[in-house]
């Protein structure tokens, strides 16, 4: 079963533009299980989570790094930035929104669908083709 293959029904949500150009971005670094959980409801520090996976470090790394000059060229910059270091689990924090761009191995492990399992999701279909 996919990570984004949950009991919970997806959202009838729309998304901001940020986030939504992050996904188009991890799309064309061919991320995989592309989600974004609405935090809204459930968290006082950020009103979403954009998850993606990559299958090694590096597709990891160069993931994260497309996000990055993506928001940054629409004028967005983090404010903060981990993971670089060991390429398994990158997180970038916008404020509104946070990316989490995983190996498999790691987003199994860590399960933040599971964790914000009161979230709402919205699977984000691949439109960077």
């Amino acid at each position: 079963m996919s990570t984004t293959q949950t009991r919970r029904k997806p959202a009838d949500h729309v998304l901001p533009d940020a986030v939504l150009l992050a996904a188009r971005a991890a799309y064309a670094k061919k991320a995989t299980d592309v989600v974004v959980l609405n935090l809204g409801k459930v968290s006082a520090f950020t009103d979403y989570f954009l998850i993606c996976t990559g299958q090694h470090p590096r597709q990891v790394k160069a993931i994260a790094e497309a996000i990055e000059v993506a928001l940054a060229a629409a004028g967005t910059r983090p404010a903060d930035v981990e993971g670089y270091d060991r390429s398994d689990w990158i997180l970038l924090d916008y404020f509104d929104f946070v990316v989490h761009v995983f190996t498999a191995d790691q987003r199994r492990f860590y399960g933040l669908e599971r964790l914000w399992g009161s979230a709402d999701f919205t699977p984000v279909p691949d439109t960077a083709a």
